[in-house]
């Protein structure tokens, strides 16, 4: 099902780059980093499957997926400038955080389901702190 080039490896104990975030993500929200590739680390694995049960195991072939073509794009209002919240609608909805790390990198800080998940993507929407991607 998936259409990424990229796979995310769920036992691998190394660094994954596991996909490209979309320039006009970057653009739209401003984010200055040297590379577009998202990777992720060990121990987000290790948070999402500790945090979050059941989701990683579930979802993390999608992944790359979400990285690439979300539904709907946004930032957490804490982290302006620093991060980028990606939505897909899945079973449940998906939300996949993405972070820019001072040192320049792109990294995934957590994944799970928005409990109530269309109306916290109705009301997101209309707050304005979520945008469908493919208005970007």
């Amino acid at each position: 099902m998936s259409t990424s080039k990229f796979t995310v490896n769920p036992n691998s104990k190394k660094t994954q780059i596991i996909g490209i975030l979309p320039q006009k993500i970057l653009d739209h929200f401003n984010i200055q980093c040297p590379s577009a590739e998202v990777k992720i680390f060990p121990g987000a694995i290790k948070h999402i499957k500790k945090r979050h049960p059941g989701i990683f195991e579930q979802y993390y072939e999608l992944i790359p997926d979400i990285i690439e073509s979300p539904d709907y794009v946004g930032q957490n209002p804490r982290e302006p400038s620093t991060s980028v919240e990606l939505i897909k609608l899945v079973s449940e909805h998906l939300l996949l955080a993405v972070k820019l790390d001072p040192s320049g990198y792109l990294y995934v800080s957590t994944l799970y389901d928005l409990n109530n998940g269309m109306i916290k993507v109705q009301k997101r929407l209309k707050s304005g702190r979520l945008i469908p991607f493919n208005q970007l």
